[in-house]
């Protein structure tokens, strides 16, 4: 066997991207523009929305979405135990409180049968993370919970659909990323999407200081020299237009990207099926999986080696792989700030510890898989 050399995820770009950047660079106009607009008017159009909005990164999409659905000093969001940082950090910024809830071990996403639980008068809204491309049941979530608003943290899921309707749809704003490890990427960047008009305004003028325009609005219109009226605090969470020109060649790729991505999950899911120590990730009927990432599970009680020893074996062998993501509750910030003790939320614990992502991106080929699936099942 020939040792490779496997990242856990590597950025599909080429001559098109480079290319792309040429038009802003050429024009002058770099930061957020005619690019940005015309990434936005495709997304929203991709996704079945009505509004996208580009923004810095998914971060800052969360942030502005929170403020836009009226979260305020006081108020509690619920928040899945198992997902990245940013997702409760978000909460803060608004200072408000995250209220965590246990995961289902099985798609890795928010237990819907545990919120019930932690709502309580100060509930404002709910933060359902479509996590590694599989989207939350936000369909029963708007269900048995019609009085909170629901902000998508969709960073995983550009691509993905719930029943035929698109994540970024499915709630009242949708929250997307396009950092390098994602399906798309514009090296940093985010957008968030809605369809309904009057948040779309607030998220508008938020994400640009507040302006009641924006400045190739005012640049282009008949007094360029008249400043836009401010009639909010907002915040500089613009997209630039270089990245927006990336993020229409990238987006045209989305679907082709999905769909390798799709034949090589279900070659993993074949291939490994007979690994009684390894669980493959499951699709409930219903789900277009996004697959930004490929989250495997491993039971220790009757695993050769433990979860850290198998990452280190692979890496040896040139294969990258990571933990599916952290439960945000065993980090210091939380544990301390909320006196959260790691078995509260068992699940989640269990995905912290067990949960291993192997390499999934579009720039790998046969070998790699075929080199990958060859050292798990050599692992005894």
């Amino acid at each position: 066997m020939i040792k490779r050399n496997i990242p856990i995820g590597l950025p599909s770009m080429g001559i098109e991207e480079w290319e792309a950047c040429r038009g802003p660079i050429e024009s002058g106009w770099i930061t957020q523009g005619p690019k940005v607009k015309e990434f936005e008017t495709n997304f929203a159009k991709r996704h079945q929305v009505k509004h996208a909005f580009a923004v810095s990164n998914c971060t800052t999409a969360l942030h502005l979405a929170l403020v836009a659905c009226g979260v305020e000093p006081g108020d509690e969001v619920i928040v899945p135990a198992f997902t990245w940082v940013s997702t409760a950090n978000a909460v803060k910024y608004c200072h408000a409180t995250p209220v965590f809830v246990d995961i289902d071990i099985n798609t890795f996403n928010i237990d819907i049968n545990k919120i019930a639980e932690k709502i309580t008068a100060k509930t404002k809204a709910i933060i359902p993370v479509h996590l590694f491309g599989l989207c939350a049941d936000t369909e029963e979530i708007r269900k048995r919970f019609p009085q909170l608003m629901i902000v998508e943290d969709g960073a995983c899921a550009a691509g993905s659909a719930l029943n035929g309707k698109p994540a970024g749809g499915l709630g009242d704003v949708g929250c997307f990323s396009f950092h390098p490890r994602k399906s798309v990427t514009t090296g940093e960047g985010g957008m968030l999407t809605t369809d309904n008009d009057e948040i779309a305004v607030r998220l508008d003028r938020l994400r640009n200081h507040g302006a009641s325009i924006s400045e190739e609005q005012r640049h282009h219109g008949p007094k360029p020299y008249i400043l836009s009226a401010f009639e909010m605090v907002g915040y500089n969470y613009r997209m630039t237009d270089i990245q927006g020109a990336i993020g229409v060649v990238q987006l045209g790729k989305l679907d082709l990207f999905i769909d390798e991505r799709q034949k090589w999950a279900e070659y993993y899911a074949e291939e490994l099926k007979d690994i009684a120590w390894l669980k493959t990730p499951e699709v409930p009927k219903g789900y277009k999986h996004g697959w930004q990432s490929y989250v495997t599970y491993i039971d220790e009680s009757i695993s050769p080696l433990k979860r850290n020893d198998i990452m280190e074996l692979l890496q040896q062998k040139g294969i990258s792989t990571r933990p599916g993501t952290h439960a945000v509750h065993m980090l210091d910030v939380y544990a301390k700030m909320y006196g959260i003790k790691p078995e509260d939320f068992p699940e989640a614990f269990k995905a912290d510890q067990y949960s291993m992502s192997i390499p999934m991106h579009n720039k790998m080929v046969k070998e790699d898989f075929e080199y990958i699936v060859e050292a798990l099942k050599s692992i005894q």
